[in-house]
């Protein structure tokens, strides 16, 4: 997380990834403020089998900076704000060339993300994303006969 306002989202993104199975852990450090603590974190974790997802609101210099500092995948989460119109959204999406962390703006979409590139190694993940996807067609399927039948 870029701050400690970026708590709540990232709480989003945890309970979708343990549900998927997949253990998280919450960090707090601001590229814009401690670029040094960042790349700390960075080092720390990238010698395990691990993603990065980045939540930083306004200005989302961590995402970019995260992925230019290691070779594991970084998944971009900036919160929703209604500053700017939603327009703060293109601070991560707009990178120089050679970063590329990935953008997705729903936080139980990120963690479906992760899931499936560790399920892409890890059986028990793919069956959980197989399930969750099973799970959202069924609901689907149920909607579509509950308009049918009126």
């Amino acid at each position: 997380m870029g701050s400690k306002s970026d708590l709540d989202w990232s709480k989003k993104i945890a309970k979708a990834l343990d549900n998927l199975g997949i253990t998280s852990i919450l960090r707090i450090a601001s590229a814009h403020k401690v670029p040094s603590k960042c790349l700390e974190i960075i080092k720390e974790y990238e010698k395990e089998n691990v993603i990065f997802i980045t939540v930083a609101g306004r200005s989302n210099a961590l995402s970019g900076f995260a992925d230019a500092q290691t070779h594991c995948p970084v998944i971009a989460c900036p919160p929703y704000s209604e500053k700017f119109g939603g327009n703060d959204i293109y601070s991560s999406l707009r990178m120089p060339s050679g970063v590329a962390p990935m953008v997705i703006t729903e936080a139980e979409n990120a963690a479906l993300a992760a899931a499936k590139i560790f399920g892409l190694t890890d059986e028990k993940i793919r069956k959980k994303v197989i399930e969750y996807q099973s799970k959202m067609k069924e609901v689907l399927e149920k909607d579509d006969k509950e308009i049918q039948n009126g």
